[in-house]
């Protein structure tokens, strides 16, 4: 099975929880959506249709509540051009912090059918970055009932993800299907 993304710190991510993967950097647009489920989806078929072999995608975003739920499916180009201290900019004097990590992953399987997991965990937005270890917004996520960002506890993330509950809902899965 193939992972198709250009982000090596989620194929590290993946292989912890589904063992030996092949990676693939494959180029697949991605679509505007306001759902990360859709954008993954589609992003499986494009990927399938390509390579005609078990795969999948993930697509994850950060949704803040004060915000109406942005960046959303739109984390990865807010990363890229305000990062963290952005986003931080934007909550300035916010009282509601309230934000939900979500990841979608979307399982093409030999036939090409799609089977999208889902994984989410809850938190709220940091006032400053803190942490050196993870990628994107772990600096200034905090799960809830904690008091260490992502990027601080690396290993808290590494079991509570959002990517690490939808990644698990794909080993559930795949392991029932070898089962039957």
């Amino acid at each position: 099975m193939y992972f198709i993304t250009s982000n090596k710190n989620k194929v590290e991510e993946a292989r912890k929880i589904l063992g030996d993967i092949r990676w693939k950097r494959m180029d697949v647009p991605e679509i505007q959506s306001n759902t990360i489920e859709e954008i993954a989806k589609e992003s499986a078929r494009y990927a399938f249709s390509r390579i005609k072999k078990p795969l999948f995608v993930e697509d994850a975003g950060l949704f803040m509540k004060a915000l109406a739920g942005f960046p959303g499916p739109y984390s990865k180009y807010v990363y890229n051009t305000i990062g963290c201290k952005g986003i931080i900019k934007l909550m300035r004097g916010v009282q509601t912090r309230d934000a939900e990590f979500r990841a979608a992953v979307a399982y093409a399987d030999k036939r090409g059918r799609i089977h999208v997991f889902v994984g989410r965990v809850n938190g709220t937005i940091a006032t400053s970055e803190r942490g050196n270890h993870g990628f994107g917004f772990d600096p200034i996520f905090i799960p809830r009932n904690k008091k260490k960002t992502f990027a601080q506890d690396p290993e808290y993330k590494a079991k509570i993800s959002h990517r690490t509950k939808a990644l698990l809902k794909l080993k559930a899965f795949l392991e029932q299907k070898v089962y039957k």
